[in-house]
C-alpha cells in the first residue's frame, strides 16, 4: 500500500500541461488507470508571479515628473484665465490619483478575459464616435458635442467630464488586432485572414475619425494597426499595394477643401518664421523660441518666461517646451531616456508574455504610448507639421490620463504573467 501510494505521488508532480497523459497508476485492486490534469482555468482576478516594479517604477516617475511640469507649465495661464494657479494641476492630481488606482486594479485583472470583451469593447468604441458625428456635424449640439475651431472630437457628459472618443478606440482597435491576429495564427500570411478583416475594421475606425477632422488620431491609429499586422504575419506585399492605394485616397482628402487646414500648417511648418500670410505659425514660434532660450542646463524650473501667455496654453500639446526651456537640453533627454526605458521595457514584457494575445495586446499600448510620444516631441520641434499630439502623462487633460493609466494597468497584468525578473 505505501508503495502504490508513493507511486501516485510520483505521477501527480509528473502531470502535464492541459490534460496530457501522466502515466500509469496501479490501483490497489491491480488495474491501471491513466492519470490526466485538466486544463488550466483563467480566474477573473490573479496575482501570478508579481507586478514588473521597473515598468511600475518608470509609469510613476514619468507621471510625478509630468505633474511637477503641468503646475510649471500652466500657473500663469491658469491663474489669468481661472483666477487660480492650481486649477489644472488639482485637477489632473485627482484624475491621477483615480487612474493609479483603477491602474492597479486592472493590473490584478486576468487580460485573458479581454478575448471575450474584445467585441462589446470595440461596439462602445465606434459608437462613441458615432454619436460625436451625429451631436457635432449633423445637429450641431453644443452642449454634448463642443466645436472648437471647427472640429468635433470630444463629448461632454453633464458638464463634469469631457473626453474624445478617439482614446478610446485606440484601445479598442489594438484589442481586437490583438484578438484577431492571435486566433488566425498562421492564417494571417493570407490576404483573406490576414488583410482584409483588418483593413475593413481599421477603414471604419479611420472613416469615422477622419471626419471629426482629426488626422493626429488618424494616423496614430494607422501606424498601431500596421505595426500589429506586420508583427502578426500578414506579407509585406500586401501592405505596399494597399499603401499605394491609401496615398492615394490621404491626398484626395487633404486636398480638398474640407481639410485645407492640413495644407496651412504644412506651408507654416516648411518656414514658421514667414509664413503665408493667412497661415498661423504664433504657437510654433514660441514653442522654438522656448526651446532655444533652455540651452544646456535650462533656465531654471518654474522660471519659463514663454508660458507668461506667449506660448497658448503651454500645459496642452507644447509642454514639451517649457520642458526644454525650464531643464535645458540635459533635462529635456532624460526625459526622453525615460520615455524610451518605458517602450524598451514595455516591449521586453509583451515578448516574454505567456501567449500570443498577451504579447500582441502588449507591444499595441507600448506603440500607442511611444507613438503618441515621438509624434509630441517632433510637432513641438517642428521636425513635422503641426498637429494636435498630447505627451503622455505630461499633458492635461484628466479622462485621456485615466484611460492612459487604464492601459498601464493591463500592460502590468501581462507582466503578472511574464517570466521575467520584477525587481
Amino acid at each position: 500500500m505505501a508503495e502504490n501510494r508513493r507511486t501516485v505521488a510520483r505521477g501527480l508532480r509528473r502531470l502535464p500541461r492541459r490534460g496530457q497523459p501522466t502515466g500509469v497508476v496501479t490501483r490497489m485492486d491491480g488495474t491501471n488507470v491513466v492519470l490526466r490534469r485538466r486544463a488550466k482555468q483563467f480566474t477573473l482576478f490573479r496575482l501570478g508571479l508579481g507586478i514588473d516594479m521597473p515598468m511600475l517604477f518608470l509609469i510613476l516617475t514619468l507621471l510625478s515628473v509630468g505633474l511637477v511640469m503641468l503646475f510649471s507649465a500652466s500657473y500663469a495661464f491658469a491663474y489669468y484665465n481661472y483666477g487660480s494657479s492650481y486649477f489644472f494641476v488639482s485637477r489632473q492630481g485627482m484624475f491621477a490619483l483615480v487612474g493609479v488606482l483603477l491602474m492597479l486594479v486592472i493590473s490584478t485583472f486576468d487580460y485573458h478575459h479581454l478575448h471575450k470583451l474584445n467585441i462589446p469593447i470595440f461596439g462602445v468604441a465606434v459608437g462613441l464616435l458615432t454619436a460625436v458625428l451625429i451631436f457635432g456635424p449633423l445637429l450641431k449640439v453644443n452642449a454634448i458635442v463642443p466645436n472648437r475651431n471647427g472640429a468635433y472630437r470630444w463629448i461632454n457628459l453633464f458638464g463634469i467630464i469631457e473626453f474624445q472618443p478617439s482614446e478610446v478606440a485606440k484601445f479598442a482597435l489594438i484589442l481586437m488586432f490583438a484578438h484577431l491576429i492571435s486566433v488566425n495564427g498562421p492564417k494571417m500570411a493570407t490576404f483573406r485572414h490576414g488583410v482584409v478583416p483588418f483593413f475593413g475594421i481599421l477603414g471604419l475606425v479611420d472613416g469615422l475619425v477622419i471626419l471629426e477632422k482629426h488626422v493626429s488620431a488618424t494616423l496614430i491609429i494607422s501606424l498601431i494597426a500596421v505595426l500589429l499586422m506586420f508583427i502578426g504575419g500578414t506579407k509585406l506585399r500586401y501592405f505596399l499595394i494597399i499603401a499605394g492605394l491609401g496615398a492615394l485616397a490621404l491626398s484626395a482628402v487633404i486636398f480638398s477643401d474640407s481639410f485645407g487646414y492640413a495644407m496651412d500648417r504644412v506651408q507654416g511648418w516648411l518656414d514658421p518664421f514667414n509664413p503665408p500670410a493667412d497661415v498661423d505659425t504664433w504657437q510654433t514660434v514660441q514653442s522654438l523660441y522656448a526651446i532655444g532660450s533652455g540651452q544646456i542646463l535650462g533656465v531654471g524650473i518654474g522660471q519659463s518666461r514663454q508660458k507668461y501667455l506667449y506660448l497658448p496654453e503651454p500645459q496642452n500639446d507644447f509642454i514639451f517646451a517649457i520642458v526644454c526651456e525650464e531643464l535645458g537640453f540635459i533635462g529635456a533627454l532624460i526625459v526622453i531616456i525615460l520615455f524610451a526605458l518605458f517602450i524598451w521595457r514595455g516591449v521586453y514584457i509583451s515578448l516574454h508574455a505567456r501567449d500570443r494575445f498577451g504579447t500582441l495586446l502588449g507591444l499595441g499600448i507600448t506603440f500607442q504610448f511611444g507613438i503618441q510620444a515621438i509624434l509630441n516631441i517632433c510637432v513641438v520641434t517642428n521636425t513635422i507639421p503641426n498637429t494636435g499630439i498630447a505627451l503622455p502623462f505630461f499633458s492635461y487633460g484628466g479622462t485621456a490620463l485615466v484611460m492612459l493609466l487604464a492601459e498601464m494597468g493591463v500592460l502590468l497584468s501581462i507582466s503578472r504573467s511574464a517570466p521575467v525578473e520584477k525587481t
